[in-house]
């Protein structure tokens, strides 16, 4: 979808209105920019409520305008409600709520305009509602914003079949080509001779060969920073096989690797001025001869062996070894995203992606950026009283602690295991997935945590 095909350079006089209304702002509305439609509104009983959309009479059969109610107001993108019920013309607000800034406006209109329709053979039809631009919607930011939103969520809906290792290598190079970013694939067995047995490991068992993808762009003297994704394009579980309702949706566990180029275009569109690194190792996690078994021990590119307690824990193992390539170049910040446990969401739920760091400052800056960005995640402890938890018995770490509790933690504890020298590591378990549709956020594929690292990055080198 091309994101600038949503919006108008049209004067906003020439556009339909759109109002949007909470239930707290109603009177004053009825009484103020909607009192020529208050006796409408009125016979309607229109309440404000959220995501009632009403149509406006206007002159002759023309439309004079939309409201839309958001209820409590307690949902920041409650006007991406307006693409999806609107006609064809082009509209402009006219009316919001205070906290719904021309910034946030324009990106609650993409984010209502995005549907996955790739393998629909029938496509819609109608004609698509656009907007004239808010007079202070950052034009650049909210385009660079949606575009890499809408590619992780196109990457994450991509089915299995149509989105393996290979595919996700060619969809990083579409990336970085515009931006005249070096990438190198390791694929295969050159795993192997190159020191990733881990990501070898996990993908040995696929016909689809495993790679590490590495993307670099920037200038060396500028602050490292470096982004390492979880591909797991699909994860059966292994021989530790999942029972077939929780394989249903593993076509998304490769949404760290998502959210991580979309991070990457907004940082090079945008010409952050910073050495920026991108590690994917990209695998499918199947059943064969050549799979890996649960009891196996495994050497990582660190040195530390694994005990493979369960194959369904393979995230962790092949982010080990991206994180060890990572680490080896001492980069300010390395930040780490993947769809990593099922604990993250008993914990937090699908909305709240958890992260883990030691560093106080960077977890105080996330957490603004996250406020400010409405992209909600939540801090969860490095608790250092788990640590003997992933400690193997035959080897030096397992990859699957004993017991039900804890599971986010013990598997961010890991990971610490494989970053030393970093100046700074954040990991975030993120879903990747809306579990339930709201405006702009339908069912399918998510970019989560995307804006609020931006944010922080942003902030930090802009």
């Amino acid at each position: 979808m091309d994101v600038q095909q949503l919006f108008s350079d049209a004067a906003p006089a020439n556009a339909i209105p759109l109002y949007a209304v909470s239930q707290a702002m109603l009177e004053a509305a009825l009484a103020g920019p909607l009192e020529q439609q208050a006796r409408w509104l009125r016979a309607a009983g229109f309440s404000a409520a959220a995501g009632k959309l009403l149509m406006l009479p206007g002159e002759g059969d023309k439309v004079g305008g939309a409201v839309l109610g958001l209820g409590r107001d307690e949902d920041a993108f409650a006007c991406a409600a307006f693409p999806a019920q609107l006609p064809g013309g082009t509209y402009h607000f006219a009316l919001a709520p205070a906290g719904h800034d021309g910034k946030r406006l324009a990106l609650a209109w993409a984010l209502g305009s995005y549907a996955f329709s790739r393998f629909k053979s029938e496509q819609r039809t109608k004609i698509r509602p656009l907007l004239t631009w808010p007079h202070d919607a950052e034009r650049d930011h909210i385009l660079r914003t949606a575009y890499g939103l809408f590619l992780a969520r196109d990457l994450v809906n991509t089915p299995a079949n149509e989105m393996g290792p290979d595919e996700l290598a060619r969809a990083a190079e579409g990336v970085g080509r515009p931006h005249n970013a070096r990438i190198t694939i390791t694929e295969g067995r050159a795993l192997l001779s190159e020191n990733y047995p881990m990501i070898w490991a996990v993908g040995a068992g696929s016909s689809r060969a495993p790679r590490l993808i590495d993307m670099r762009w920037g200038e060396a003297g500028h602050p490292r920073v470096t982004l390492v994704g979880k591909g797991v394009c699909f994860d059966s579980g292994g021989l530790d096989i999942k029972p077939s309702a929780a394989m249903a949706t593993m076509k998304k566990d490769m949404g760290g690797a998502a959210a991580v180029l979309a991070l990457a275009h907004m940082i090079m569109d945008a010409k952050l001025p910073v050495a920026l690194r991108v590690l994917i190792p990209a695998v499918e996690n199947a059943i064969s001869g050549d799979a890996y078994r649960p009891g196996d021990v495994l050497k990582s590119r660190k040195g530390l062996t694994v005990e493979v307690g369960n194959t369904d824990a393979e995230g962790r193992l092949v982010l080990a070894d991206a994180l060890s390539e990572a680490d080896g170049q001492s980069p300010d910040l390395l930040i780490c995203v993947a769809t990593l446990t099922g604990a993250a969401r008993i914990a937090t739920g699908f909305d709240l992606p958890p992260f883990f760091t030691q560093d106080e400052t960077l977890a105080a800056d996330l957490m603004r950026a996250s406020e400010r960005e409405a992209d909600p995640v939540w801090r969860l402890p490095l608790w250092r009283g788990y640590r003997s938890l992933i400690e193997g018995k035959v080897a030096d770490l397992t990859n699957n602690p004993e017991g039900p509790n804890a599971g986010a933690i013990t598997a961010a504890l890991f990971l610490e295991q494989f970053v030393e020298k970093a100046k700074a590591f954040v990991h975030f378990d993120i879903a990747a997935w809306n579990d339930r549709a709201r405006p702009g956020r339908p069912v399918g594929g998510e970019a989560q945590a995307v804006r609020a690292i931006y944010a922080m990055l942003r902030s930090r080198y802009a």
